[in-house]
């Protein structure tokens, strides 16, 4: 918990008025489906279980915040 922490205390010091809530949002999601695919070493069916979410909404989220899955492979 202590790294989405500080990626908010960074993203609101950081950040332009008007977008704090996007990207904040985007900057915990990014977190929270990096940690998934680091305990799931990668696996985005076993991650998206992980979180509870569809595997279609993972592959989409993602995408859209630019992970990279390969990283979190062994």
């Amino acid at each position: 918990m202590d790294d989405i922490y500080d990626s908010l205390n960074e993203d609101f010091h950081s950040v332009d008025s008007g977008h704090i809530y996007d990207d904040t949002i985007s900057s915990i999601e990014r977190a929270i489906i990096s940690k998934a695919l680091k305990r799931t070493e990668g696996n985005q069916i076993q991650a998206a279980r992980l979180l509870g979410l569809n595997r279609n909404t993972l592959h989409k989220k993602i995408q859209k915040l630019d992970i990279d899955v390969e990283r979190f492979k062994k």
